[in-house]
């Protein structure tokens, strides 16, 4: 039997995130003696971008929202200079000649309107299908965060620059508001406190390993038991938000969230 848990993937360039969940999809099933296999990922990269995803084995794909929800750290290569229709190197490039002087991306909370080029649906279709077929599109800004940035090094008509952001935060996008600039290469180097240098393809994190950076509150037998049964506890603990681990006898139970003055399980893990 195929474990649940995550896989720490270091994603080569020139694949797509959906391409990596068929490959592991299809190992993983074989390595199981034919078991099918759940499996997802949690924030998706882009076909040239490299660095870590987040591959979600069996019973770890519930714990999705929860992972998607970490910031996010990359280094990117930003060509200056230079116009691209999507916004990377995959793009229509139009050379301007008109060098940004000055490179400093936004920090603090922004309101940010997705590139056309994205996976956000507009009217029920996804931007990129109608950029495809020549439509204006313009995707609904929403608020994201910076956390931080800073250029590491600058030559000529390229520069990188290192950056935690939030999740849903297009790095494409930010590049592209410096001026006359693209993404020639982007890596994402952390989720949270997954690090790419820890990236292993051959090894599954276990569930309750991968959720250790949330808060624990630990069950006695008959919480776990009601727990289990998705029965919400009537005292939350000190937590007023966010997402808590319930666990009991050192195994991961649930993750549940305060709600209206109890403790509400929101994915239950044990039976």
């Amino acid at each position: 039997m195929v474990p649940a848990g995550v896989i720490l993937y270091p994603k080569p360039a020139e694949v797509t995130s959906h391409d990596i969940v068929a490959r592991e999809r299809r190992r993983l099933r074989e390595a199981g003696g034919g078991e099918r296999v759940k499996v997802g990922h949690a924030g998706t990269l882009d076909p040239f971008a490299t660095g870590l995803l987040l591959v979600l084995v069996g019973r770890a794909t519930r714990a999705q929202r929860f992972l998607m929800a970490l910031p996010k750290r990359y280094r990117v290569v930003a060509r200056l200079g230079w116009r691209s229709d999507t916004g990377d190197r995959d793009g229509r490039l139009e050379p301007t000649g008109r060098v940004p002087e000055h490179i400093e991306l936004p920090s603090g909370e922004i309101l940010q309107r997705p590139p056309a080029y994205s996976a956000v649906r507009v009217d029920g279709e996804r931007a990129y299908r109608r950029a495809r077929r020549g439509e204006v599109v313009e995707p609904a800004a929403r608020a994201v965060t910076v956390h931080d940035s800073h250029v590491l090094w600058r030559d000529g008509e390229r520069a990188e620059i290192e950056l935690e952001c939030s999740a849903g935060t297009y790095v494409r996008q930010l590049v592209a508001d410096l001026g006359d600039a693209y993404c020639e290469r982007l890596e994402r180097t952390a989720i949270g406190p997954f690090r790419l240098g820890d990236a292993d393809a051959e090894r599954i994190v276990p569930v309750a390993e991968a959720l250790a950076f949330l808060p624990e509150r630990r069950l006695d037998a008959a919480e776990a038991e009601r727990v289990v049964h998705g029965v919400s506890l009537s005292d939350p603990g000190e937590l007023r938000d966010g997402f808590l681990r319930l666990t009991h006898s050192d195994r991961l139970v649930a993750v549940a969230e305060p709600r209206d003055s109890a403790l509400k399980p929101l994915v239950v893990f044990a039976s």
